[in-house]
């Protein structure tokens, strides 16, 4: 008898918190509300089962409870019942599934004229690409991906010299048009996925899968992924942005195409040599760094992590915040860089410079530290040379003293809270595998082995 009656409890506390719990779906904000009717036939149809299977169960369990002088009937086989039970799963299942397929096919059947957009996965982060005036994507291929032509495009494709690149994890689409979304992953599966959109997608090395959508509310709704695509896959995060047609374009107009990214992509240390006087008072004139001066080690650092920190201090993404008194005081000398030319020159002229050895300032248990660095090995590498598709910078041989702060900046909020800093929000997550400070000095004791 207790049994049955944690089973009616069990039916009806399932209904209660089915209607009265405060989270629903989020709002809607495309032309798919079709698939909220079709998880509300789930629902109904489920929970009908769940309801009328357990209260079944547990009327049978009063009904047919032992009794003294009552015999249990034992009946192995019942035609009429296994039938009824035959025809009303068969219906059951019918109604979960059909509803389904008729929205796969719209959501997989694109309007014919639809413009395209590629979304490009890799760990831990979403790049977007647009078709240019010509209104098609140039073709591809992942062997000719590097840290200078990330999309791998063919660079003898006529159809791919005006393709737009936006390289950070924000898209931004039209509001009240429709567009199709081509996916593609470069290392493993992930997943392209807005809830308010009610669109996801599994991305598959050496696949290209689809689908399309009419966004239908302006706003900045996030993009998640929702495969296991590696230890930090909780972190990969994107943004969509629905503009207005005309805001929408002035953002695209803004992005570059492929041959402007390859035009940029050298930069001249004879007139980077100029423009690295300022930045020698602080950081040394080879880059040595300078603890004194709160100023980190530069040479041997990667010139695509430089280029990025280098814009981050300009757009505001860094030393915007009064936690980060460093940064902030970084912030107006990036300024003086005045565009992507300069900032290339004065990395190309940083990268000019022998890298020395940097002596060791924290001290800690570096064997604590290696089993603290295994997470790290994902993105940063096993012996800490940094690698640019995870976004992740060189480690070993840079300055512990500088690391160790960035650390706790990252567990404080002081550095990845900015909406822009995709990267750096990713490491406020990673950030908390050091859970004190002590924790930090064993890890980077053990870099400095490296």
């Amino acid at each position: 008898m207790i049994f049955a009656f944690a089973l009616i409890l069990l039916v009806i506390g399932t209904v209660l918190f089915h209607f009265l719990s405060p989270w629903w779906f989020t709002p809607l904000a495309s032309n798919w509300g079709m698939m909220d009717r079709t998880v509300d036939i789930t629902f109904w149809v489920t929970g009908i089962v769940f309801v009328a299977v357990n209260l079944f169960m547990a009327y049978a369990v009063i009904r047919y409870r032992h009794r003294d002088g009552q015999r249990a009937h034992y009946e192995p086989e019942n035609k009429k019942l296994e039938w009824w039970l035959t025809g009303v799963t068969s219906v059951g299942i019918a109604a979960l599934l059909a509803p389904g397929l008729v929205v796969w096919a719209k959501f997989v059947t694109v309007p014919d004229g639809t413009p395209e957009v590629e979304v490009l996965a890799q760990q831990w982060n979403f790049s977007y690409r647009f078709p240019g005036k010509d209104g098609k994507l140039g073709a591809t291929n992942m062997q000719l991906v590097n840290a200078d032509n990330p999309f791998g495009i063919d660079p003898h494709d006529a159809n791919g010299q005006d393709d737009v690149l936006v390289s950070n994890s924000e898209l931004h689409l039209p509001l009240n048009k429709p567009v199709k979304i081509v996916l593609r992953s470069k290392d493993v599966s992930h997943q392209f996925a807005v809830p308010q959109f009610r669109v996801k997608m599994d991305m598959v090395p050496g696949m290209i899968t689809y689908f399309w959508l009419t966004p239908t509310r302006t706003g900045a709704f996030d993009v998640l992924c929702e495969q296991l695509c590696g230890m930090a896959h909780f972190t990969m995060h994107g943004r969509v942005v629905v503009d207005d047609d005309q805001v929408f374009q002035s953002w695209l107009s803004q992005q570059p195409t492929y041959v402007q990214s390859r035009a940029q992509l050298a930069g001249d240390a004879a007139a980077g040599q100029s423009l690295y006087a300022v930045c020698s008072s602080c950081h040394g004139q080879q880059g040595e760094g300078s603890r004194e001066l709160n100023a980190p080690k530069l040479s041997g650092q990667a010139s695509w992590y430089l280029v990025k920190q280098l814009h981050n201090f300009k757009q505001g993404v860094r030393g915007a915040t009064d936690k980060d008194v460093y940064a902030k005081q970084m912030a107006p000398f990036a300024a003086q860089l005045v565009d992507d030319a300069a900032i290339k020159n004065v990395v190309a002229y940083i990268n000019s410079f022998q890298d020395s050895r940097s002596a060791s300032v924290v001290t800690g248990n570096p064997a604590a530290g290696k089993l603290l660095y295994t997470t790290c090995t994902s993105c940063h590498g096993v012996h800490g040379e940094g690698i640019w598709s995870t976004n992740a910078p060189r480690l070993a041989n840079m300055s512990d003293w500088y690391l160790k702060r960035q650390l706790q900046n990252f567990r404080d909020g002081s550095r990845g809270a900015h909406p822009q800093d995709f990267s750096g929000a990713q490491m406020m997550s990673m950030a908390k595998v050091v859970s004190d400070d002590q924790a930090i000095n064993d890890l980077l004791d053990y870099v400095h082995t490296l």
